[in-house]
């Protein structure tokens, strides 16, 4: 066992990265799904000394190189991505080179390059894969913020996009031997669009997935969709953020872009293994967000609805009677429903919370009560809101 597949577990045992062979329903008897997953401290742990036994490092990793019929030459890979769900993915990647022999040649990193942000634009906002790429993977990284005039630098036989914003236009796919690959976090083909996470949760899904598909060369999210999580898909449970679901679906579609790797199912024929297409399940666009998502209307939203919002943008925004726009950082709901003929908006009354120190609470379209921790004016000192708010709220004839 060499040690590039040794490394120490968190508790100071050590772990051993194999790939892990996983049996998938209604999969013919004689053939292995192969995942991505490895053995990893925090992840499964296994000490060596348990192993030496149990498991055969070099059987599996036949097994691994044979649970496919088809074949390919070593893949030159031109990784195109730039946030936390692409550098998953990427990770993956590369731990599969090293893992699994004749599998991939080289990777090379293609990002956007770095754009002014911040008040006034003076700072410079760098693509996280670029580093990760750099310093920790050790791969070359190149920049380009347009495919128009582009010449690849070096000679690629497949192209990965995750997370990468741009299209990939026929020019450069023209040049991948086998085409190229993508990493959606949705079940294509609900919720196609760059923003299919957020909407997953502000739409109220129950489930929702990861597509590996194939490049399309003139339309985004319209390739053949190569593997797909398994019916009835990941559970989005109550309370769920969009960081949190994306960090999940991140991991999930590491693995089954590895599957589609090692199966060398980007080979033609292409086999089509998305089922959500035929489950009769609900297919929407998932747009770019923008501002107006996050906006609150009390008056036509629920307090599921505001829920829903704040889990999957972060902080949302109302506008108050006097025209100042409030922004919510979080708002929680009390279990109670307002029996009043209260109009639905902010209002006090501290005989409804049992606590000492006065919050503003939220009558929502439903009339059910919601409670405002924390807010913020527009401009003015962030989380500071809320006594000013209360303020205007026990003003005589001011009601929002």
């Amino acid at each position: 066992m060499s040690n590039d597949n040794v490394s120490p577990g968190r508790c100071g045992a050590r772990t051993t990265r194999i790939p892990t062979l996983v049996a998938v329903k209604d999969a013919p008897r004689d053939r292995a799904i192969v995942t991505g997953m490895y053995l990893l401290c925090g992840t499964h742990r296994a000490s060596s000394s348990s192993l030496n036994h149990a498991l055969d490092v070099e059987r599996l990793r036949a097994l691994f190189a044979n649970a496919s019929h088809r074949t390919s030459d070593p893949l030159r890979i031109l990784f195109c991505g730039a946030d936390d769900f692409s550098i998953a993915s990427l990770r993956a990647v590369v731990a599969a080179q090293r893992n699994v022999p004749g599998l991939i040649h080289d990777i090379h990193v293609l990002h956007r390059p770095a754009k002014p942000a911040g008040r006034g634009l003076k700072m410079l906002r760098e693509v996280p894969i670029e580093k990760v790429a750099a310093e920790e993977l050790h791969l070359p990284t190149h920049a380009v913020d347009t495919f128009t005039g582009w010449t690849p630098p070096i000679s690629f036989n497949i192209i990965i996009a995750v997370s990468f914003g741009l299209l990939v236009p026929p020019r450069i796919l023209g040049h991948a031997q086998y085409g190229g690959l993508n990493v959606h976090p949705s079940l294509l083909p609900d919720l196609h669009g760059p923003a299919p996470i957020e909407h997953a949760i502000v739409k109220r899904r129950q489930y929702t997935g990861v597509t590996i598909q194939t490049l399309h060369p003139r339309h985004f999210d319209q390739g053949t969709v190569l593997a797909q999580t398994p019916h009835p898909g990941v559970a989005i449970h109550r309370g769920t953020t969009a960081p949190e679901l994306e960090r999940q679906l991140a991991r999930t579609g590491a693995e089954l872009l590895v599957d589609v790797l090692t199966l060398r199912k980007f080979v033609p024929p292409l086999d089509s293994a998305g089922w959500y297409a035929t489950s009769n399940g609900p297919v929407s666009h998932a747009p770019k967000t923008t501002k107006q998502d996050r906006f609150i209307d009390f008056e036509q939203h629920t307090l599921a609805d505001i829920l829903a919002k704040q889990n999957a943008f972060g902080d949302t925004w109302c506008t108050l009677p006097n025209g100042d726009r409030l922004i919510l950082h979080e708002v929680v709901d009390t279990g109670m429903i307002d029996a009043s003929q209260r109009a639905p908006g902010l209002f006090m009354e501290p005989s409804l919370i049992g606590t000492q120190k006065q919050l503003p609470l939220i009558r929502a379209a439903c009339g059910k009560i919601g409670t405002l921790k924390k807010s913020t004016y527009e401009g003015k000192k962030q989380g500071h809101g809320n006594d000013k708010l209360l303020r205007m709220l026990a003003t005589p004839h001011v009601s929002s």
